[in-house]
């Protein structure tokens, strides 16, 4: 999905806004100025490979873990 992050430059208000075309104009929320610089923004994804210890994304999975001590993830068939 195109959502994109965009700073205002008259007021300085950060917003996010959904962009169809590459040619859309941007209009700040705040003041319904279209003086809109769009930031670059990170991007965050997990691959089917595995997970590092201490890393966030294993983080992530042990803290929706359904309690299982074997696993961290509840991904296997004990849970």
């Amino acid at each position: 999905m195109p959502l994109h992050e965009f700073v205002c430059v008259d007021c300085g208000q950060e917003f996010e806004e959904l962009i169809l075309k590459e040619d859309e104009t941007v209009t700040c929320p705040g003041c319904r100025g279209s003086n809109a610089q769009k930031l670059i923004s990170a991007c965050k994804f997990r691959t089917g490979g595995p997970v590092v210890q201490g890393s966030p994304s294993a983080n992530a999975i042990t803290s929706r873990s359904s309690g299982c001590g074997g696993c961290a993830g509840g991904n296997c068939s004990s849970c």
